[in-house]
């Protein structure tokens, strides 16, 4: 039988607007289901990534002209999620007040994903998002 070790990927671009939120989930709900398995992402990843764009909608310094793209990626039984915009500014992990009612996209990323980072996109304009997600333990067999 032969296997394939390299990864599946999608990648997309979106209008840089709240609009676009659910159809980035809608997608990254598509892409699972053609995989064999993917149910085992799909709660967490849905989440993380519907924080990721909508921090890229609503903190880019880009100009609102500007496309986000999305890319999935299944890599060695992980999950990968970024999100690219044009923007500047890097994501920080803050701890919010009880009374805010914003400022926990990336306090979710950092306590639901296994690992995430923000790197500089090539080319050198805007950056990228990435969370890394392990299937979920509910769905794990041996």
């Amino acid at each position: 039988m032969l296997v394939s070790h390299r990864p599946r990927t999608f990648a997309a671009r979106l209008d840089s607007r709240a609009e676009s939120t659910p159809v980035a989930r809608q997608l990254l709900r598509a892409y699972l289901s053609a995989l064999p398995f993917g149910e085992r992402y799909s709660d967490i990843a849905e989440l993380l990534l519907g924080e990721l764009f909508a921090n890229a909608v609503q903190h880019s310094d880009a100009p609102a002209d500007r496309l986000i793209e999305i890319r999935f990626a299944l890599v060695h039984h992980r999950l990968r999620l970024e999100v690219h915009d044009a923007g500047t500014g890097r994501p920080a992990l803050r701890s919010p007040t009880p009374d805010e009612e914003h400022g926990r996209g990336v306090l979710l990323v950092n306590e639901l994903a296994e690992r995430w980072g923000c790197c500089p996109r090539a080319g050198g304009v805007g950056k990228f998002v990435w969370a890394l997600i392990a299937p979920s333990a509910t769905f794990l067999t041996v």
